[in-house]
């Protein structure tokens, strides 16, 4: 895992852990797997799933995940523009 991966995880990791703080790790992961929907065992439980989850911890089911609302367009025509170059931002 590369260090940038790792500081995003456990910066996303404590404040989500410090909710149940009595909780161990594997408990924590195992939480993280089981409000994810991921039924596999937890050892198949990948960093990608989890930093997903935490993200999206707390927003509603349809909100746009953090960092892509940046790139968000409400019109499809505009984002296409944009995307071509003819619009510029």
């Amino acid at each position: 895992m590369r260090s940038h991966r790792l500081r995003e995880l456990l910066e996303l990791l404590q404040p989500y852990w410090s909710k149940d703080p009595e909780l161990n790790l594997p408990q924590v992961l195992q939480k993280i797997a089981d409000e994810a929907g991921f039924n596999k065992p937890l050892a198949e439980l990948t960093d990608e799933v989890i930093i997903y989850h935490l993200k999206m911890s707390g927003r509603g089911k349809h909100d746009p995940i953090p960092g892509v609302q940046k790139d968000y367009e409400e019109d499809f025509k505009t984002a296409l523009l944009k995307a071509r170059g003819i619009i510029k931002e």
